[in-house]
Parts: structure tokens; C-alpha cells; sequence
């Protein structure tokens, strides 16, 4: 456990995540290591190990992060509406999720590693973010299709959620990966964050019946 102050601690942790950020704006999980983190903050790359044991420990807590930050937008769309339509619920998650690029890359990377490699007190508080997330969108169904019972709400979340792991390699496609596709022959329409996710919103709603 580090010594100093509780704001002491946060403060490097943060400064450890922002690291790990701007590296993962330019390099991929892969190429990350501890050094390269420790060469962007301000203190040794010793003193990370008083914060985190294992790089795959500070991804998960700039995964939690980026959990939390899209939880405040969820919780924007539940608290200053009084009705939506399944339409409107559709385009306003999909925007939520439009922005959140960065929370769509970490999905799409192999999570079963990043946890079994981070210590259980670490993996609790992630899953507390992510389980904030499953509340949010969870409530605002809950509130504004109360139409929808216990199991269609489950049933989407058990739907959407997953779906979400799929949507940056979709939508973030390179030069060469679109070469080999027509190369391939596949006539693959590409689409944005905000399209391929109000589709997939859309269909889970049964909004398209709307009125």
C-alpha cells in the first residue's frame, strides 16, 4: 500500500491512468509495456508497483474510468427527460456510445486476460462501474418503456451488452483490412459508431413499429 495522503494517492494513480492513455492514443495493448508508462509520469516506474502490480491492472482501471465516464451521460439521458419514445431512446444511447470511442476500443480487446491478471480488489471496483452501466441503461428502459417487463429488459441487456464488444472493430477498419475485404470479394457496407449501434438499438426496441 502506498504511504501519504488519500489525494496524494489518487493523484499518481490518475497520473499513472493518464499515462497508459495517451499510450494506448498511439501504440496498441501489445506494444505497452510498464517502462513505457513509467517513462511518461513524473516518479520512477519502481513507485507504479505501490499503485498497480500488473499492466494489465492500470488498463482495467482506465477501463473503469471510461465506464464511469459513460455512465454520467447515461445518467444525463435518465435524469433530464421526463418521456421518450424507443426511437429517442435509440438515437440518445446510440450518441452516448458515439462518443466513448475509447471505452469501444477497450472492448474489443481480450478482457478474460486483462482480469485474470489484475488482483480481485481491482477486478471489484471495474465491475462496480460496469455494473453501473447495466442500472443506467436498465432504468432508462425501466422508466421510459414501462410497457417492457423484467425479462424484455433482461433480455435486452443480454443482447446490447455484448454487442457492444463488436462495434470498434467494425467501424475502426484500416487501409489494409479494407483492401483484403474487397480483394475478398465482400461487398461490406461500413458504418459509423452512431449507425451500426441506433441499428442494433433500433431492432432490440422493436422500435421500427413505432408510431
Amino acid at each position: 500500500m502506498p504511504k501519504g495522503s488519500p489525494e496524494r494517492t489518487a493523484a499518481r494513480r490518475d497520473e499513472i491512468i493518464q499515462a497508459c492513455e495517451k499510450l494506448y492514443q498511439k501504440m496498441s495493448f501489445k506494444e505497452i509495456t510498464l517502462k513505457d508508462i513509467g517513462n511518461e509520469t513524473s516518479f520512477s516506474r519502481p513507485t507504479i508497483y505501490n499503485y498497480f502490480e500488473t499492466k494489465e491492472e492500470i488498463f482495467l482501471a482506465l477501463f473503469e474510468r471510461e465506464y464511469d465516464r459513460w455512465n454520467e451521460d447515461l445518467k444525463k439521458i435518465l435524469e433530464e427527460n421526463e418521456f421518450l419514445s424507443r426511437k429517442e431512446i435509440a438515437e440518445k444511447i446510440a450518441r452516448s456510445l458515439e462518443k466513448r470511442g475509447q471505452l469501444l476500443k477497450l472492448l474489443s480487446m481480450n478482457n478474460y486476460d486483462m482480469e485474470a491478471n489484475s488482483r480481485p480488489e481491482r477486478l471489484i471496483s471495474f465491475k462496480k462501474s460496469y455494473g453501473e452501466s447495466l442500472r443506467n441503461v436498465s432504468g432508462i428502459l425501466t422508466k421510459f418503456c414501462p410497457d417492457m417487463s423484467a425479462i424484455e429488459i433482461q433480455n435486452f441487456l443480454y443482447g446490447f451488452f455484448p454487442f457492444m464488444f463488436g462495434i470498434y472493430p467494425y467501424v475502426s477498419v484500416t487501409e489494409k483490412q479494407r483492401e483484403a475485404m474487397k480483394e475478398a470479394g465482400i461487398d461490406y457496407v461500413y458504418q459509423s459508431v452512431y449507425e451500426l449501434t441506433h441499428s442494433c438499438l433500433i431492432t432490440l426496441l422493436k422500435a421500427e413499429k413505432e408510431k
